[in-house]
């Protein structure tokens, strides 16, 4: 049998390897229109910032050595232009020369990915405005940036690879400015962590604009401009072949990733995933469904019955010395397809807190308030965002509840953790709202209570806490204080309680429901609110149980 392969790194070259390990005799082609058929696409930012210095190591295979290891027939420079599904025929053209000739198959696996959204605007063709896709954008990123003396540049888009750019561009000695004309950068995320990114960025000196819409690049001033604004499936040549797309110009497979031509297959960033909590359509330009989806692709091809059941979108990304990662459904998404659920926001530290080097960390994680399910999660810190975020992908893989959370045994020494590790806490949190142990109200609530005269608004923080910034109408009493002043209370309506973090708070309002008060825990605290609602300052210090740390006398 003969498979021909359309395109390399994550998806064809994964595809390729693979079909050799399970077929020794099968002729297998891969045609590549690029120089480069496997190298370290989500390394590129790390190289145009100077991290990664060699050029070489950004080729993980090259395909001399490819082929020396799996017998496959590379073909670099060559492009598929044309299929014949009914000849099973692909008419291929050499970038060398121009020159066309036709091969053959049995079976035809697409991986063409996806390229950088260029948009129509004045000056998007200057000789100073780059995308970032391939090793040859890379390079040509950082050349220009070194033999022009660049100091200044500006980001367009507030994407992840954007973010990535900016990082990279800042540590080279640029001032970086970043341009979204969304509310907020890095979309992925909801608008209370993205904000946690956001103020991080700000501090370290990077310009941030958003709800900023670009009309003409040359108008920015800029030494280097980084278009990031997205990308576009390269689902054209599937299109020409009658392949069935999706509304979105995505390739449609099932779940052996087989198009709706039975002899050809498609995976990686050009095809439409289902989404594995909600079940709906998305797309997900990222390496590791891509290596997923080529492997199941070639087990198909050989005959085996794997099936991909949909992807998280899980991701990570570094900015400086912080970790933002996510995982699931986001909240826009999870009010989009009217599933019912609510949100709890922890501030945690990384270990624990005696222990030297301990970090900040927030977490927010959504639920299905019927099923207890984990919905999704994104987490914003330091040290160990990674595995707090793998555990909870791991958890939504497995269907787990917020009851599971809580029972999971996770690793602790006190250099690497608590003994109530964050993801134990998140499910505490979780539990106490699904079995009514707390009711909880959030920040993008707060405007409106502010205006009821016939609530108590209760702030249990120290009065230091308290003067340093508080809301409208809101009534001081410290924790410490509560149990002998609560009949200040008594009578006056509601009681929507909070603290810095949500911690004191949430104590407080266990003392108020067993002595009779109706009331509410504010999520994730004032110190969530004055991030998004007063585009707080960045703050790293540690959360500790009493909101500040105490000293000693």
């Amino acid at each position: 049998m003969k498979t021909v392969i359309v395109g390399g790194v994550a998806g064809g070259a994964t595809a390729a390897a693979r079909l050799r390990r399970l077929d020794e005799k099968m002729d297998i082609v891969l045609i590549e229109r690029g120089e480069y058929i496997s190298f370290a696409n989500c390394g590129l930012p790390y190289y145009v910032g100077g991290a990664i210095a060699d050029r070489d190591d950004l080729t993980l295979q090259t395909p001399e050595d490819f082929h020396a290891r799996y017998r496959v027939d590379v073909r670099v420079l060559e492009e598929v232009v044309d299929i014949d599904p009914a000849a099973k025929i692909v008419r291929i053209r050499r970038a060398r020369d121009g020159s066309e000739y036709t091969e053959s198959y049995d079976k035809l696996l697409l991986s063409p990915g996806a390229r950088p959204f260029v948009p129509p605007i004045p000056g998007a063709d200057a000789e100073n405005v780059f995308t970032l896709r391939t090793i040859p954008d890379a390079l040509a990123i950082r050349d220009y940036v070194k033999s022009r003396g660049c100091r200044t540049a500006a980001v367009i888009g507030g994407g992840f690879i954007g973010l990535e750019m900016a990082e990279n561009l800042a540590r080279e000695g640029l001032k970086v400015s970043i341009i979204e004309a969304m509310p907020q950068i890095a979309t992925v995320l909801d608008e209370d962590v993205a904000c946690e990114a956001a103020s991080y960025l700000r501090s370290r000196g990077i310009e941030i604009y958003t709800n900023a819409v670009v009309e003409d690049i040359s108008a920015l001033g800029a030494d280097v401009v980084i278009l990031s604004v997205g990308v576009r499936p390269e689902s054209e040549l599937a299109a020409r072949a009658g392949l069935k797309l999706s509304e979105r110009g995505l390739i449609v497979t099932d779940e052996t990733m087989r198009t709706s031509d039975e002899h050809i297959y498609a995976v990686g960033d050009a095809v439409a995933v289902r989404h594995f909590v909600s079940g709906a359509e998305t797309h997900i330009a990222l390496a590791g469904p891509a290596n997923k989806q080529a492997r199941i692709a070639a087990d198909n091809i050989c005959g085996l019955g794997s099936r991909y059941t949909g992807a998280l979108g899980s991701a990570v990304i570094k900015l400086f010395d912080m970790t933002i990662a996510a995982t699931g459904l986001n909240e826009r998404q999870i009010k989009q397809l009217g599933i019912p659920y609510d949100k709890v926001f922890l501030w945690s530290s990384s270990h624990a807190t005696y222990y030297p080097g301990a970090s900040n960390m927030s977490l927010k994680v959504l639920f299905n308030t019927e099923t207890g399910k984990i919905l999704g999660a994104q987490i914003a810190g330091f040290d160990g965002v990674d595995k707090r975020i793998d555990v909870l992908a791991t958890a939504i893989r497995a269907g787990m509840t917020a009851y599971d959370l809580t029972e999971l045994d996770l690793a602790y020494a006190p250099p690497f953790s608590s003994a109530k590790d964050p993801v134990n806490m998140a499910g505490y949190v979780m539990e106490n709202i699904l079995t009514g142990k707390v009711r909880q109200h959030h920040w993008h609530d707060v405007e409106a209570l502010e205006q009821r005269p016939d609530i108590v608004l209760l702030d249990v923080r120290t009065e230091e806490e308290f003067n340093r910034g508080h809301f409208k109408n809101a009534v001081n009493i410290p924790l410490h204080t509560l149990r002998g002043r609560l009949e200040e209370l008594r009578g006056k309506g509601k009681i929507y309680v909070s603290c810095q973090s949500g911690l004191r708070s949430y104590i407080a309002a266990r003392i108020l429901t067993q002595h009779g008060f109706d009331c509410s825990n504010l999520a994730g605290g004032y110190r969530l609110y004055a991030a998004v609602r007063k585009n707080a300052a960045f703050d790293g210090a540690l959360t500790y149980p009493c909101g500040v740390k105490v000293k000693k006398p």
